[in-house]
């Protein structure tokens, strides 16, 4: 009978102690156990099983963490994590207080470098590799693993371009499976294929015209073949360079036979691998798909309309329109500076440019925000998905900075709705014709309204650009909110027995902000709250605090939002709640008083 090889590992020391014939069954057991844990604690899957031979390979042959490993993006990381010291607290990954689904460098030695956003793996085992020759350090390895989706990133080829003109000791690792979180796009994807299939000259091969030792593609799967070949590598100096083929989700039939959904799948049954369905029935529409339906329906009609995402068709629900008008909707990979300023290039030819990007990756483009789009005053309309906490995929994923850094800019307004009907009027008022850009932002998860596309979908309302609401009236204390964590507040006023007392005003913009209405506020009210869900510092609350001093009021203003910290991960209540901008924690406020 054969043992059990993974209860017997705590960190790599002990896996590079078996025998390598033994590699085989350990990378079953690993397999089994990442099933058997994200089934239940849910996360990302078929990333992490379709490098579990892979990971295994690495920490044999290469003396970890001696020598430095660098996961790019890192939601293929789960094995390695197992391997290094964590195996007992996999059970808490993505929870909070538990440990991160990302590799990070506070948490283990063997995490050499904190990620969540892809293609930086390259530039950081080279910084690395750099640092250690000037440290008289020769024998140290560093290794990248980089997906064919990150891969084809402009930093990847940053990183590239300068390891090819050193001869730094950098081993580059191609895991090509052809599917990021949707299926890679573009040119070198169709290179990368005609390399597996044999079909692309050897002469022409890009990588070795960087000046990498390329070798490869070999079966990624195939531990007796990696394992000699990562040994090789090993001997030789310079930038190197390994293409391995893959199977996103390899040893689970369904995560194989579909990648995309068992990115990160949710709860499912681990013998099987049926995902546990959830009744959707009677819950109100998720906001990305607000926006993919409404989009798509305004196209229709509006033939100038163009859809752009980064990499993410499903994740932002742009996939309905490119399904129905391919030719006017595009998935230009991982790509986020591309994305906004292809975006300029077709608004300057009166295009109507729905540019949709999670508002943690928009920070990779700030520079063509401000230089390609505002500052020619193009209007451009990004469409900011996951703004605000996002939950379990922690500080690397929070949309918590998007006011503070984009309120700044010039000729741009910044619009929060409260809720999807506010969302739909929104992204039609935008098509009827802005003479500035405009980045609307909405959250991850569901919105507030039940049988939304019944009762509203397509009954479209013109919205006037920088005006606020006041959604309830009080005598003694004003709560202005931003977007839909408005919710929270109207929740909680119906729970308070003091809710007479306390006003409720809805800012749909910050930028600009309705001065009016705030003059109107701030001389009925002696105290303000304002409540937002991104940070305090430089946000909604400090646009007002602007305004009060601009304006000589002395009223006591109290800012609710996200502190000046780095949040962790967490479910998104849980993480409202250490934010003190819960239901809860709101009622406790409003019932006790202000400052």
């Amino acid at each position: 009978m054969k043992s059990d090889l993974l209860s017997n590992i705590y960190n790599p020391s002990d896996l590079r102690l078996l025998k390598e014939e033994q590699l085989t069954q350990l990378a079953q057991e690993l397999r089994r156990f990442i099933i058997d844990v994200v089934s239940v604690k849910e996360g990302h899957l078929g990333a992490s099983l379709g490098v579990v031979e892979l990971t295994i390979a690495l920490h044999y042959v290469f003396n970890t963490p001696d020598d430095l490993l660098v996961w790019d993006v890192g939601h293929q990381a789960y094995g390695h994590k197992i391997l290094t010291e964590r195996k007992d607290v996999f059970q808490t990954n993505r929870q909070i207080d538990g440990i991160s689904g990302f590799p990070k460098r506070t948490e283990s030695v063997y995490d050499t470098f904190g990620v969540g956003h892809s293609s930086t793996s390259i530039s950081a085992a080279l910084g690395m590799a750099i640092a250690s020759k000037l440290k008289g350090d020769l024998n140290k390895q560093h290794i990248a693993v980089i997906g064919d989706a990150s891969i084809a990133s402009g930093m990847a080829f940053e990183g590239l371009n300068h390891a090819g003109v050193t001869d730094a000791n950098i081993l580059v690792i191609l895991n090509d499976n052809a599917i990021g979180i949707d299926p890679s796009v573009g040119a070198l994807k169709k290179y990368l294929t005609a390399v597996k299939n044999g079909k692309n000259p050897r002469q022409n091969n890009i990588i070795k015209s960087l000046n990498f030792d390329y070798s490869g593609p070999i079966d990624g799967h195939d531990l007796p073949k990696l394992i000699k070949e990562l040994n090789r590598l090993k001997k030789i100096k310079g930038p190197k360079f390994l293409h391995i083929v893959t199977t996103k989700g390899k040893g689970l039939q369904q995560a194989e036979e579909n990648q995309v959904k068992y990115h990160a799948p949710g709860k499912f049954d681990a013998s099987t691998g049926e995902i546990h369905l959830k009744s959707e029935e009677n819950l109100p529409p998720k906001y990305q798909d607000v926006f993919g339906l409404t989009i798509l329906d305004l196209a229709r009609k509006n033939e100038k309309i163009i859809g752009i995402t980064p990499a993410m068709p499903s994740g932002s629900s742009l996939k309905f329109m490119m399904e129905e008008l391919p030719e006017r909707a595009f998935d230009v990979g991982i790509a986020e500076q591309h994305a906004v300023t292809l975006a300029a290039g077709m608004a300057t030819q009166g295009m109507m440019v729905y540019c949709n990007i999670y508002s943690t990756f928009l920070q990779r483009a700030y520079d063509q925000v401000i230089h390609d789009v505002a500052l020619q005053n193009l209007p451009v309309i990004f469409c900011l998905d996951r703004a605000g906490l996002v939950g379990e995929d922690g500080a690397t994923h929070h949309g918590v900075f998007d006011i503070a850094y984009l309120r700044s800019i010039p000729n741009l307004i910044m619009c929060a709705p409260i809720n999807e009907i506010e969302l739909q009027n929104i992204l039609y008022t935008a098509q009827l014709g802005l003479n500035n850009p405009i980045a609307i932002r909405y959250p991850r998860g569901r919105g507030v309204i039940k049988n939304w596309e019944v009762e509203n979908f397509g009954h479209y309302e013109e919205i006037k650009i920088g005006e606020g609401v006041c959604l309830k009236n009080g005598t003694k204390t004003a709560v202005l909110s931003t977007g839909t964590i408005g919710n929270n507040v109207i929740e909680a006023l119906a729970e308070c027995e003091n809710a007479n007392t306390i006003a409720h005003y809805s800012f749909p913009f910050i930028k600009p902000l309705d001065i009016n209405l705030l003059n109107s506020i701030f001389s009925t009210f002696k105290n303000i709250i304002t409540i937002e869900d991104g940070v305090k510092n430089g946000g909604f609350g400090s646009a007002v605090l602007e305004f009060a001093a601009a304006h000589n009021f002395k009223n006591d203003i109290e800012i609710l939002g996200v502190p000046d910290e780095f949040i962790e991960h967490g479910t998104v209540p849980q993480l409202q709640q250490l934010c003190k901008i819960d239901v809860k924690s709101l009622i406790k406020l409003f019932s006790n008083g202000t400052k």
